[in-house]
């Protein structure tokens, strides 16, 4: 009888060892989830972070129509609202640029290509507006397809609402999935025309434009034709740098944000967020994004500066 209650004893002090262990690995762990065309940019950083933090434990957990139940660190790409800042800090990490782009087998690619978009034609290609523009420089929408985002997302919603409009005004044909399967649809229609991030629409490694693809000019000063200083395209780098440094209308811009729970955050993901504060920067532009102003950059890097971590 002892014997079997010795084993018992034994038994339940290995539970509560074992249980408390199992706490503590997932207490160390960091989920992250968020809008996926940041995702290559993310795991750069997690692969950068466990070589300094080898014990470290960091998961992106792909968000789907919702995200996961329980994350640490949401990244996103559009402004969030009220409700949402009353409960999260954030942090404004970088920039992503919105350029139209065309299957460079269309119609509409060959015509744009080098004559350029225009402010009114692309609010009468995206949102069909027939107000916009001249009456003798209609567009006919049976000339392409237009692709767009089904679910609410960060890229439609800046495109949109840099043009005045909101994401459900964009025409054509609606693409669940994230934005990479918009991308994907393009490329299979000799007709398509869209809109994308540069790290969706680039090659990353070459610098230059997906084979398959034609990134539209914008005609910035609306004057009817592209000069000589709006052809800046065909590679990545020249891209962004013409854009931080000159900012050209009529090419919508808008923060990647990161950010943690205000109350009862994991101590590990807060270690992380204020390691990627401090190394962040400059791998940005490798995967096509803008840097931040440091208007909005500095403020949220110096409230995390102060931030003791249980």
């Amino acid at each position: 009888m002892r014997s079997i209650i010795s084993v018992l004893i034994l038994y339940f002090l290995l539970l509560g060892v074992s249980s408390a262990f199992a706490q503590e690995a997932s207490s160390k762990k960091i989920v992250i989830t968020g809008v996926r065309f940041a995702y290559p940019l993310v795991e750069k950083w997690i692969e950068a972070y466990k070589a300094a933090n080898p014990d470290a434990d960091i998961k992106i957990e792909p968000r789907t129509v919702t995200d996961p139940s329980q994350y640490d660190l949401l990244i996103e790409a559009y402004e969030p609202d009220d409700k949402i800042k009353d409960s999260r800090d954030f942090v404004y990490l970088a920039r992503y640029v919105l350029l139209p782009v065309a299957n460079a087998k269309s119609s509409f690619a060959k015509t744009y290509a080098d004559k350029g978009l225009t402010k009114d034609k692309i609010v009468q290609t995206y949102f069909n507006d027939v107000t916009a523009g001249r009456k003798d420089d209609k567009l006919d929408p049976a000339s392409y397809t237009l692709y767009t985002r089904l679910q609410k997302a960060g890229a439609p919603i800046t495109f949109a609402h840099y043009f005045g409009y909101q994401q459900a005004n964009i025409k054509g044909r609606a693409i669940a999935g994230a934005d990479e399967h918009l991308i994907k649809s393009l490329l299979k229609d000799s007709t398509g025309v869209s809109y994308g991030v540069p790290g969706l629409l680039y090659d990353v490694k070459s610098r230059k434009p997906l084979e398959g693809l034609v990134i539209l000019p914008v005609d910035a000063d609306n004057n009817g034709r592209i000069s000589d200083n709006e052809k800046f395209y065909d590679n990545l780098d020249v891209v962004l740098q013409k854009i931080e440094d000159e900012a050209p209308k009529n090419i919508p811009v808008e923060y990647l944000h990161l950010s943690i729970a205000k109350n009862g955050a994991n101590p590990e993901a807060l270690k992380f967020l204020r390691w990627v504060l401090d190394n962040s920067q400059d791998t940005l532009h490798d995967f096509g994004f803008l840097k931040p102003e440091a208007k909005r950059f500095l403020p949220s890097k110096e409230k995390f500066d102060g931030v003791a971590i249980n």
